[in-house]
This record gives structure tokens, sequence and C-alpha cells, in this order.
């Protein structure tokens, strides 16, 4: 059993770790104080070849597997979880449904420029009020002349309104079975579509940096060569393609424990208080132990799920248990790693509290926690 990364997975991380500390970490809480979506870190990303890691070369991408992937991703989310989380979603569910479902010519003519990172990947699901019921969309697409015209609208959709943005993938209701249960489907809309409308940015808790927005289509047509797959499989392909997002919200989430981890030590080293730091003090020592045991447990988890995968084996439930493990060990490490810097961790140019905010998203996207308890009780369950 061997857990060191492989040769050239390690070349990368400490690639991607010395672009973070030079081009994202110093100026990352500008990015977020200032609501600024850095435009030319993607760009520059893209000319590392790392906006299309899970897409294959033949359409522009590197062709990586999914440890380095998670390599990659601690390395990015550890200097900023807004530029993480963006290029998470523009490299997980804004490309792989192209990848997975589209067609040649659809591959090559919108794939490939997000794989280049010309562009940013958007995928559209939820809804006002459709979030981890996805099936409760109430978005339409009904055919017309040769297309298909959508109505409906789209909430917290990341990467729609860059200034690089080229469209968003969306799933849409087409009609009933015969049996009366709805069916799907999956359609690309480029973003300067007529009666396609991209709302303000959403101001949220965390991930300010992050391009989050609503999106309204308005009797949207589109030609029948937008889409994705066949129609009526819409919603299987969106929940086929979920469980290497859930992998990479894990690795999110491992970055974020491994950066509080890392202030946490750092403040308890320098801080003084009664004439010996912090660290020297049981209570706060405690906290530093248990955010690292559990930053390690959190690890091997997210690296077993992406191993898995790489290996072709079944990883769903092991996706899930990565997602919900991770997400709410980084809570807690954040809210600890808080407690440690005392008042220094609650003023916002701290760089603790900006890990704070984000911290909580990592229990909601890519599937509610509760979601994931549900999938896991399932399997076990089914296994039994």
């Amino acid at each position: 059993m061997d857990f060191d990364l492989p040769e050239e997975t390690r070349a990368l991380k400490d690639l991607v770790r010395e672009f973070a500390a030079r081009e994202i970490a110093p100026h990352a809480a500008g990015w977020s104080e200032n609501e600024e979506f850095p435009t030319h870190i993607f760009t520059k990303l893209g000319e590392l070849g790392l906006m299309g890691m899970l897409v294959p070369e033949e359409y522009d991408g590197a062709g990586s597997d999914m440890v380095s992937y998670v390599a990659v991703m601690e390395e990015l989310g550890a200097a900023d979880q807004s530029v993480a989380s963006s290029w998470n979603a523009h490299s997980t569910i804004g490309s792989l449904p192209l990848l997975a479902y589209g067609t040649e010519e659809q591959k090559r003519r919108w794939l490939a420029p997000l794989a280049r990172g010309e562009a940013m990947g958007a995928f559209g699901l939820t809804e006002p009020g459709a979030g981890s019921d996805a099936a409760g969309i109430t978005t339409t697409a009904r055919r017309d002349k040769g297309g298909w015209v959508i109505n409906g609208t789209k909430m917290f959709i990341t990467n729609a309104g860059t200034d690089i943005s080229q469209g968003v993938t969306l799933l849409a209701a087409t009609g009933r079975d015969a049996d009366g249960r709805k069916r799907y489907a999956t359609f690309y809309v480029p973003i300067d579509t007529p009666g396609y409308t991209c709302g303000a940015k959403l101001r949220k808790l965390g991930w300010h940096a992050m391009d989050t927005r609503e999106l309204v289509f308005q009797d949207c047509r589109i030609p029948d060569d937008h889409l994705i797959g066949e129609e009526g499989g819409g919603l299987r392909q969106f929940l086929a393609v979920l469980d290497k997002g859930r992998i990479s919200v894990a690795a999110l989430s491992l970055s974020l424990a491994r950066a509080a981890l890392s202030l946490a030590v750092r403040h308890a080293a320098e801080r003084r208080q009664f004439g010996r730091p912090l660290a020297d003090f049981q209570a706060i020592a405690h906290k530093i132990a248990d955010i690292g045991t559990e930053c390690e447990a959190a690890r091997w988890l997210v690296y077993r799920a992406a191993w898995l995968a790489d290996q072709g084996r079944p990883y769903t439930t092991e996706a899930a248990m990565a997602k919900l493990y991770a997400s709410e060990a980084a809570n807690r490490a954040a809210s600890e790693a808080v407690q440690i810097h005392g008042g220094y961790g609650y003023v916002r140019e701290s760089e603790i509290s900006r890990f704070y905010a984000d911290a909580k998203i990592l229990e909601i996207g890519e599937g509610t926690n509760e979601i994931q308890r549900n999938v896991i009780a399932k399997a076990l369950v089914k296994r039994a």
C-alpha cells in the first residue's frame, strides 16, 4: 500500500503551490473585499494547462487523473477559496457534461475553448424553488421549428457572468412520459443568445470573488444542435457527472482545513499571553491537535475517492463520504482557528476570517450534507 503521490503529481503540486503563492495569495484579500473576479488568473491557469485538467488532450485538455486534480485543488484552495471554487465549477460541472455527452462538433466548438482557458464553464441546475430536489426544476424547453424554446430561471449559478463566459449548460424539463413522469434534457446556451439574461452578481456570505448570478430565460430560442446528449436523459446525465463534483468539493474542503491549520499554528506560535506562546497552553494545543487529526482523516477519504475514480471502480458512496466529512471538518477547523486567533480572527483584515466566511458553503454546495447522508445510508443498507 503506497500512500505517496506519483512523482509527476508531486511536481505538478509544487508548480501550483509556487504559482498560488506568487499570483493568488498576495491578492486574495483584495479580490474578496472588492468582490472582484480575477479573470487574468484563469487565463494564466489556462497557460499552465490547468483549465482542462479532466479533459482529454484531443480536446486541448491535459487528460489528468482525479488524484492529480485533487492535488492541484489542495494548493489553489489553500491560497484562495474563491479562485479554487470557480476553477472547480468550470472544470467539473461546467465542462464534464459536454465531454461525456456532447457530439464531436459540440466538443470542438464549446469544450475545447473551456479546456484552453479561453472561456469559463457554467452549469445551470439550481432554481429559486429547486435545489436538493433536482427533479423539481420548472425551467422548460419545448420543441419549435427545428430548435428549442427555453423559459425559466436558474439561481446561484457560477461563472455565467464573467467577461470570459461563453455560455451555460443547463437542465430543463421537456415534457412527460406516457406514465406522467417528467422528461429532462441538457442544453448549451451561448452567452449572447436572445432571451437569455444574466442577472446582477449575488452578494454572498463568502466566496466574494466568485461570480454567482441568477439566470433568466424568456422565450430563449436555440437550434436543435444545442441539445447535449439524448432528450429525456438530462437528469441522469447530470447525476452521472455529479460524483466527480463531490470529490472536488471534498478536495476544496480539505484545502480550507489545511489553510486553517497552518494559520492557527502560526498564530499560536507567535502570539504570547501571560509571558508564553499560545501554543504552550494545553487548551490551544488540543485544538491544534484536533484540527490536524481531522485534516489527515479528510485527506485520505478524499484521495481514496479520487483513486477509486481513476481505477474505474465504483466511488459514489466514497465521494459522498469524502464530501460529507471533509466539509464538516473544514467548518470545525475554521471555527477553532478563529477561536485561537481571538479578536484578531474576527476582524476582516485577518486571513482566517476570509476562510471562516468561505467554509459554510462547503456543507451546502454540490449536494447538501443532508443529501450526502441519504446517499451514504442508502448504499450501506443496500450492501447489508
